[in-house]
């Protein structure tokens, strides 16, 4: 059974003070998210991801249609009780600490006050908080705010999470630390569905991806299935090789990016390949690099993301 079931929903608001005319946030949106699975939910700023959720989490009622989670309505209270949110710009009690406002959530969650301290300790540790626990959040920088709001989601051990731009504010250290979170959660058969506009992090933790523009979904399933292999185009990473060898390269390659190392070279079938070999090992002149992998050619998700919303035409 599917942990989230969402059927064409549809949700319309008025703008305007003298002439009121309605926006559609969301178009016949239908998704299922099943046991287990760290579900993407892409899009770019105003496509409706925010107030999918925002239904979800019943702060909003649809103009249309229905959802489910875990097999039951949204104002099912036994099920809310089996689930933890956090919201994209999260709003705490300044002069709490950290480890005072998440035994105040573990009370909202009927957690006996022994426990609900347990399972702040504990939850501070994983997000990297430990130092701060008794220290007033209205000292915390953005990213540190984050974090919090990742542990009052885990408070009650939900099995399903749901996570509104999870990485915002977070450093590269930060946002390493929330992947391993996430995969130590699916690894315990959590399931996960969470909006991002970091679409590395997304390639490294979806099991499945949903992109959604203009309230519409445009793309949906599994990350393998839906970056497509470019045809017999292949893709050859080289190093060590200098501005005139990238000069020769761009005559015949298809797309030629530069790296700090060296460059990503896309070929249009492995007979040109030999061209390329012959090009990066000449050593006259002082040249010379190495070809240090050859794959076949698979659009990136922001390939993916950037066609999908381009073909979207304004309304």
């Amino acid at each position: 059974m599917p942990v989230i079931e969402i059927e064409n929903l549809t949700q319309d608001y008025q703008t305007g003070f003298w002439r009121k005319r309605n926006v559609r946030a969301l178009d016949g949106l239908s998704l299922r998210v099943e046991a287990g699975e760290v579900f993407g939910f892409l899009g770019p700023n105003g496509a409706g991801k925010t107030t999918t959720f925002k239904i979800l989490m019943r702060m909003l009622r649809p103009t249309a249609g229905e959802a489910r989670i875990l097999g039951r309505p949204l104002d099912d209270l036994q099920m809310r009780a089996r689930i933890g949110y956090l919201p994209e710009r999260p709003y705490f009690y300044h002069y709490l600490t950290a480890r005072e406002f998440l035994v105040y959530c573990g009370a909202l969650c009927d957690l006996p006050r022994d426990r609900a301290a347990k399972r702040a300790t504990d939850l501070l540790d994983q997000v990297g908080l430990s130092d701060a626990a008794d220290r007033h959040l209205r000292k915390f920088s953005k990213g540190m705010l984050q974090r919090v709001g990742l542990a009052q989601a885990l408070i009650n051990d939900p099995e399903a999470l749901f996570l509104d731009e999870p990485m915002s504010g977070l450093d590269p250290l930060g946002r390493r630390e929330v992947r391993e979170l996430i995969a130590s959660l699916r690894a315990r058969g959590k399931t996960i569905f969470f909006s991002s506009h970091i679409l590395t992090d997304v390639e490294a933790m979806c099991d499945r991806v949903a992109i959604l523009n203009r309230g519409r979904l445009v793309e949906s399933g599994r990350l393998s299935e839906i970056l497509k292999t470019r045809s017999n185009e292949i893709e050859a990473v080289v190093s060590g090789v200098n501005e005139e060898i990238l000069v020769k390269l761009r005559e015949f390659a298809i797309e030629v990016k530069p790296t700090p190392e060296g460059a990503r070279v896309r070929l249009a079938h492995d007979q040109e390949l030999a061209r390329l070999l012959a090009i990066v090992h000449d050593t006259g002149g002082g040249a010379g690099g190495r070809l240090v992998s050859v794959n076949p050619a698979r659009e990136s998700l922001e390939d993916l993301f950037v066609r999908e919303i381009g073909a979207v035409k304004p309304c």
